[in-house]
């Protein structure tokens, strides 16, 4: 099945209803990526500091204001509670700290991280959200896209395949 290139999400923005096209090529799928650093930690608990060694690395690119972007959020606990010994989950957003923070719900379990100046999506040229790219240990991305696409979701079938794939 060929993608279109723009799919149209329908999302509420806070301020005028705004339709959020999502490009469902992948730039960054099999390719090595550079690391990056946040602007700031966006998690409440600022001792916690994620050991990326050896494990896969999986990156949300969100934002609060950003419907399925929040309904993804149960999922990705899920994933870091189970695969805490494989997998690393970070989000990452673009917003300002007091929005990050000032979300009460969903509750965010995993690593959250701020980058304002898009530095890491820029580079990766993410073009809608929510994104999630998957990079293994070697830091080669395997999985990138929209996680709530259908027929193209993010699963937890679909993580744990690609976890043992790519070991």
């Amino acid at each position: 099945m060929k993608l279109p290139r723009f799919i149209k999400i329908p999302e509420h923005n806070r301020f005028q209803y705004t339709p959020v096209y999502y490009d469902p090529r992948k730039e960054a799928l099999e390719q090595k990526i550079n690391q990056y650093k946040a602007d700031k930690k966006a998690s409440e608990n600022e001792e916690y500091k994620p050991d990326f060694k050896g494990k896969f690395v999986l990156v949300d690119f969100w934002a609060t204001w950003c419907g399925p972007c929040r309904r993804a959020i149960p999922e990705l606990n899920t994933f870091h509670k189970k695969y805490k010994d494989r997998l690393v989950v970070m989000g990452v957003s673009k917003q300002v700290e007091g929005e990050v923070r000032g979300m009460k719900t969903p509750v965010i379990d995993y690593y959250s991280a701020i980058d304002t100046q898009d530095r890491m999506g820029g580079e990766l040229k993410i073009k809608g959200i929510p994104h999630i790219i998957l990079i293994d240990p070697e830091g080669i991305v395997r999985w990138e896209g929209f996680p709530l696409l259908e027929g193209y979701e993010l699963t937890e079938k679909v993580l744990e395949q690609l976890l043992d794939k790519y070991k």
